[in-house]
């Protein structure tokens, strides 16, 4: 019997993502107005629970792409320093707990289900008292990323922006550095149409006197964060200004950077592909950096993010499942991010067997532009029903960008990433991309292959 969602009870991990997954989810309602979204709900909710936000030193980090990365190295370094970290990424690939880590560890579920326990009747009451003024689902989750870390005592967190950023529940943190790593054309549909108006949403999480960092933004995207933070009187710091990463060496086993920030310098070799990490690593570095303030001397946090950041992992970010065959995994669903990643896969110098899903709002022919003049072979699926485009129309844009391609339709993203890898040669490449969706799916079905 179905057990009535405000009485739900929450024992694990999967009744925690239950009753999670049956409040509103504005990301996954394409019809859902922007206009209509707020940071009262998450204000009220974090009121009712105590403020479990307030007093915590927060890394926040919004952009197109590179986020995610950005913070996962973020608090490599931090934890590296002796920090105790947590970190609130979104969304997960396989499991709800990677949205949340303490202590450089994803926390259980038994932990993730107290969080959600402690939100839940907070969030009925609030959703019985104004059920359009409900707090959403990305409300509940931040608010239970909050509570679990005030719980475990961290001495700072990173926090990923879910959408935009000055409507996104995270905004309701009180940043100690802020970070906008990248601006490109995605979400138009929430966000707006030009780099301008997505660059308003992103530094919407710029605040009074917190130093902002800024990655390699286009000129209108950075005109707009730069008169962001003059209005609010934000310190900012640019990357190839006051800090940077340098790309020594590149190949498929990664790649070798020199990240500097003033007189800070650190050389070193990052075992990930794509050369825009070095950038994200910069990024990382710069943050914590700000974060720590005198804290610690040069050469001490110098030697943190060589240790660090040596031996950091990226789940999603072209990551390599396996080489005998070849099998890569990238969450890229943006023009940039795929630009990035046919660069990577452009060295192989292999037949390349490509599997794509594409959520709606992206720039689907740029993301086709970049990566279908290097495929052999097209499987098209559907990874999330709500967010992904139809894999038919996806096909069909692909025939018009590349009329000679092999293509099929696999609308079982399962299906589709079994029976590619089942078709495609032991001298070529399997590489599955376009959505994070379908990165968490790939890399179930390949490890289970493996």
């Amino acid at each position: 019997m179905a057990r009535d969602r405000a009485h739900a009870e929450i024992h694990d991990a999967d009744d925690a993502a239950a009753w999670l997954r049956g409040l509103i989810d504005v990301e996954k309602k394409p019809d859902w107005p922007y206009r209509r979204m707020s940071l009262e709900p998450i204000r009220k909710l974090l009121e009712r629970m105590g403020h479990p936000e307030r007093g915590l030193p927060v890394v926040h980090i919004a952009g197109s792409k590179g986020k995610g990365s950005t913070a996962l190295m973020t608090e490599a370094i931090l934890h590296a320093c002796g920090h105790r970290v947590a970190t609130f990424t979104s969304p997960h690939l396989e499991r709800w707990t990677e949205r949340f880590r303490v202590g450089a560890m994803e926390v259980d579920g038994s932990h993730l289900a107290a969080a959600v326990r402690a939100v839940q009747p907070h969030a009925d009451a609030l959703r019985e008292a104004d059920p359009p003024g409900a707090p959403t689902f990305f409300d509940a989750t931040t608010a239970a990323a909050f509570w679990l870390f005030r719980d475990a005592g961290v001495d700072c967190a990173i926090l990923e922006v879910g959408l935009g950023g000055r409507l996104d529940s995270t905004n309701a943190c009180e940043p100690a550095v802020t970070c906008v790593t990248s601006i490109e054309l995605e979400h138009t549909d929430r966000l707006g149409s030009t780099l301008g108006l997505i660059a308003a949403e992103k530094a919407g999480i710029l605040k009074p006197g917190v130093p902002a960092a800024l990655g390699a933004l286009p000129d209108e995207a950075m005109e707009v964060a730069l008169q962001r933070a003059r209005e609010v009187g934000a310190p900012v710091f640019r990357l190839g200004r006051e800090f940077g990463g340098d790309l020594l060496r590149e190949d498929l086993d990664g790649l070798s950077v020199r990240l500097w920030d003033g007189p800070l310098e650190a050389t070193l070799r990052l075992p990930v592909l794509g050369a825009t990490q070095a950038h994200n690593a910069a990024l990382a570095m710069a943050c914590a950096r700000r974060l720590l303030g005198e804290s610690f001397a040069g050469e001490d946090l110098g030697a943190a993010v060589e240790a660090s950041l040596s031996r950091v992992s990226l789940p999603g970010r072209i990551e390599v499942i396996s080489r005998r065959p070849w099998q890569i995994v990238d969450a890229a669903h943006t023009a940039a991010s795929a630009r990035a990643l046919a660069a990577v896969l452009a060295r192989f110098g292999r037949p390349l067997h490509l599997v794509l899903s594409i959520s709606a709002g992206k720039d689907t022919d740029s993301i086709l532009e970049a990566l279908l003049p290097l495929a052999d072979a097209l499987t098209v699926t559907r990874a999330e029903p709500a967010r992904s485009l139809d894999p038919v129309q996806i096909a069909a844009l692909a025939r018009r960008v590349a009329p000679p391609l092999a293509s099929r339709v696999v609308p079982n993203p399962h299906l589709a990433v079994r029976s590619a890898r089942e078709a495609c040669p032991d001298d070529a490449v399997l590489c599955v991309a376009g959505s994070v969706y379908l990165a968490g799916i790939a890399r179930s079905v390949l490890r289970a292959g493996s």
